[in-house]
């Protein structure tokens, strides 16, 4: 069996959003291979850059605010906004480094579990033709990667695991998915039900 992941795979365990993916990345069944496309890694490496940059602004912002309240002299609040908020920004960092760690802990993962699906011409060409997620155009090459991937293999049982359902999840790449012979689930929760279900 063919179980096809994304970005958001990865990041949703970054981020501790998805415990199951994360224990699933970790003790793969030997009746699943793991396939993602290479851009994913890129995308994913760019999405944590971005989410740095947003942790920082907020971490200025912070500490703004806990400068100014220092120096508020007759308030009896401003003390303990200074602690609460210095006590916020540790919280806060130390989120942040566990959102890391988990992160480069699921990419190491994936590069030693997971096979790549390379973006080539053949697969940008295909981009051009068909006509799904034309102002998505990352999702679109991820689409495009998967059912390309999908055609080499006609006679595996297919799999995508998304949680990105508005985008995936949409009645057009759906259809796509479908006739390429994938069926998409958009909760790794339902797809261990559903993998439970096949071995029984």
């Amino acid at each position: 069996m063919i179980l096809y992941v994304e970005t958001n795979f990865l990041m949703s365990i970054a981020k501790g959003q998805d415990e199951l993916a994360e224990n699933f990345l970790q003790n793969i069944p030997i009746s699943v291979s793991l396939v993602i496309p290479s851009i994913c890694y890129v995308e994913s490496l760019a999405t944590l850059e971005q989410e740095d940059k947003y942790n920082e602004d907020f971490i200025r912002r912070l500490d703004i605010q806990v400068n100014e309240a220092a120096r508020d002299k007759t308030s009896q609040n401003a003390q303990l906004v200074v602690n609460y908020f210095k006590q916020a920004k540790i919280s806060f960092l130390q989120r942040k480094n566990d959102t890391e760690t988990r992160f480069y802990t699921g990419l190491t993962q994936l590069f030693s579990k997971a096979e790549e699906i390379p973006l080539t011409t053949e697969i940008i060409h295909e981009n051009r033709v068909r006509n799904i997620l034309e102002k998505h155009f990352m999702d679109k090459f991820i689409i495009e990667c998967i059912v390309h991937h999908a055609r080499l293999h006609p006679d595996e049982i297919k799999i995508f695991l998304s949680a990105n359902s508005k985008e995936f999840g949409r009645r057009e790449v759906i259809e796509v998915l479908r006739d390429s012979g994938i069926q998409y689930f958009n909760k790794t929760q339902n797809f261990l039900g559903w993998l439970e279900s096949q071995s029984n």
